[in-house]
């Protein structure tokens, strides 16, 4: 049985870009999205009968300023190519997208999977400090009370408690 011209058009385009990707199923594709903030973000595509869906994971389900953190990724929505700021029921965050099979390339695969990874990791720490600054700063306690490493915790250094001059 001959493959699916689109289906090897994504095939072409992940192998092109190099990326840490998997197929678990007829039409079904799994991708690690490589990032600076957000080390990792998991992409699904799914190639149906008439269109392409694409879902990543973002972020958890904030545990305070929803309607800040909601409204954020809306206005963030009118910059976006392609993919959309959406949640789900548990209110976790996620990029999703939904293209046309017609318009499928090996190029468009490389355009949308950019966009999501840019967009994942240009939106992360935002996300974060909006939707989990109280964890953010506890997590700062925690650690400096303990003497535990805070590098991983520099882009929020303006949540540690006190002196803001933290090098661990």
């Amino acid at each position: 049985m001959q493959q699916d011209p689109v289906e090897a058009e994504i095939v072409r385009g992940l192998r092109e870009l190099g990326l840490d990707w998997k197929s678990t199923g007829p039409g079904l594709y799994t991708v690690s999205l490589p990032g600076t903030r957000k080390l990792s973000t998991e992409c699904a595509l799914q190639l149906g009968r008439h269109d392409l869906e694409l879902r990543a994971f973002v972020a958890r389900n904030p545990d305070e300023n929803h309607e800040r953190v909601y409204r954020w990724l809306l206005e963030r929505n009118l910059k976006l190519y392609a993919i959309r700021y959406t949640i789900d029921t548990l209110g976790d965050i996620y990029l999703t997208a939904r293209i046309h099979r017609d318009a499928i390339t090996a190029a468009e695969i490389d355009r949308l999977l950019g966009a999501v990874a840019d967009a994942a990791d240009s939106s992360f720490n935002t996300i974060l400090e909006l939707g989990f600054a109280s964890s953010i700063r506890q997590e700062w306690q925690w650690r400096l009370a303990r003497g535990e490493s805070t590098a991983n915790l520099a882009a929020f250094r303006h949540l540690a408690p006190g002196d803001h001059d933290h090098d661990h």
